[in-house]
């Protein structure tokens, strides 16, 4: 069974936040509200973490994992970003986007996209994942929770609490954080594609 962590969304529990990243440094795969919406969480080098996301989500090789970092000098360890990339995604985070650039060598190879070596990343502006990545000290891999066959994101934690309670070790709760997933922008080129429109807006990359 999922253990259940209620957050207060603007004045998150140290001590309650502290449990959670001492549970995914123990290996454990949560529930966690984002910006854009609730997603799923491990620690970057978790191989049964990985495993357990692709499960719950019918993921194959070819989707792009997602680094959610704290803050754009952590973002800067894992992906490589030159003078003009990094312009546009600084004046864009932190926000409800994600952006595909090509992986260091700090990334795990399984993370990253077989045949183009990129990973997804993103700053999320949201008080209780700024909260955890601060306790944390390092990039949660994320990937939305999205279940097979689904539309939109479930909103409500304690519905995921008992869609999830078998598959997930926990669920942060911190009230709804809405149905529109991340805007995907693939900077991997040099120049931005946007994948996906989502929650962040799209026309300083059009």
């Amino acid at each position: 069974m999922a253990k259940y962590f209620d957050v207060h969304p603007d004045n998150p529990q140290p001590r309650t936040i502290g449990q959670v990243a001492d549970s995914i440094r123990d290996g454990a795969l949560v529930v966690y509200p984002t910006d854009s919406c609730f997603a799923l969480g491990c620690r970057l080098g978790s191989r049964d973490g990985i495993d357990r996301i692709r499960s719950i989500r019918h993921l194959d090789d070819r989707h792009h994992f997602t680094l959610v970092c704290r803050d754009f000098a952590q973002l800067g360890q894992f992906v490589h970003v030159d003078k003009d990339v990094f312009r546009a995604i600084k004046a864009s985070t932190p926000g409800s986007y994600t952006f595909i650039l090509p992986a260091t060598r700090e990334v795990p190879r399984k993370l990253l996209h077989p045949k183009k070596k990129t990973v997804g990343v993103r700053i999320p502006d949201h008080v209780v994942a700024q909260a955890l990545l601060a306790e944390l000290g390092e990039p949660l891999l994320s990937s939305t929770l999205l279940l097979p066959g689904e539309e939109e994101p479930m909103t409500q934690g304690w519905e995921i609490k008992e869609r999830l309670d078998h598959v997930v070790d926990a669920v942060v709760d911190s009230g709804d954080c809405g149905t529109e997933p991340t805007t995907v922008v693939d900077f991997s080129s040099g120049e931005p594609e946007i994948v996906r429109k989502g929650a962040g807006d799209t026309s300083r990359f059009e």
